[in-house]
């Protein structure tokens, strides 16, 4: 799951430098996020003991990072990550969600304060599942660690709609709902995923 989010992030860099010497302007942010999916209401004998474990819902507080490039006021590409920031239970273990995308972007209006995103693209999902094991000797004491058991990956359409307010010539506040259809969310009730953020940010040559 690292790996993942690291190459999402050097995809994000890339992104930039190849593109920014032929863009018009270019646009980093980092935020904070929720995401909600409804429990499906099964339970699991996840340890084959005889013993239920339900299935929870999708929540908590995802960090967010994104870019994009606008080769026009009203024109670019983009890419995001969100992930849940800690691991949290699932039927026995313990999973985090990760999201990410690469989109076009339309924006409608561009004035000097204000510029809605409408976003559309594909990318993918993925719930990493571990469980906690402790391991005692008697030369280096008890140590916790976290067992990857298994992943499940999942293709995404994604749709997104944000503003980029500026409270700065390149500094701005960017409020945005996302909505990821998940194929074959299986573990949750849905696979409609909506996500919804709030995050910083700062333009690279906007009014140059």
């Amino acid at each position: 799951m690292r790996l993942q989010r690291q190459a999402v992030c050097v995809s994000l860099g890339l992104l930039l430098t190849a593109g920014l010497s032929m863009a018009q302007s270019a646009n980093v942010y980092v935020g904070v996020a929720t995401a909600t999916d409804d429990s499906n209401g099964l339970s699991y004998d996840t340890f084959g003991d005889g013993t239920l474990f339900g299935t929870p819902k999708l929540s908590g507080v995802f960090p967010k990072i994104g870019a994009s490039l606008m080769w026009s006021p009203h024109l670019g590409v983009g890419a995001d990550v969100t992930w849940r920031a800690s691991r949290t239970d699932y039927a026995g273990l313990l999973y985090r969600p990760t999201f990410y995308n690469f989109d076009a972007i339309w924006a409608p209006i561009s004035t000097k304060r204000f510029e809605p995103e409408i976003h559309a693209g594909v990318g993918g999902m993925r719930l990493g599942f571990s469980y906690k094991s402790t391991n005692c000797d008697p030369f280096g004491g008890c140590q916790t660690t976290d067992q990857a058991v298994e992943n499940s990956s999942h293709f995404q359409w994604h749709l997104a709609a944000a503003a980029r307010i500026y409270v700065t010539d390149h500094v701005f506040v960017r409020p945005g709902i996302d909505y990821h259809y998940v194929h074959n969310l299986f573990q949750f009730a849905s696979n409609n995923v909506p996500e919804y953020s709030m995050s910083v940010g700062y333009s690279f040559g906007r009014g140059q």
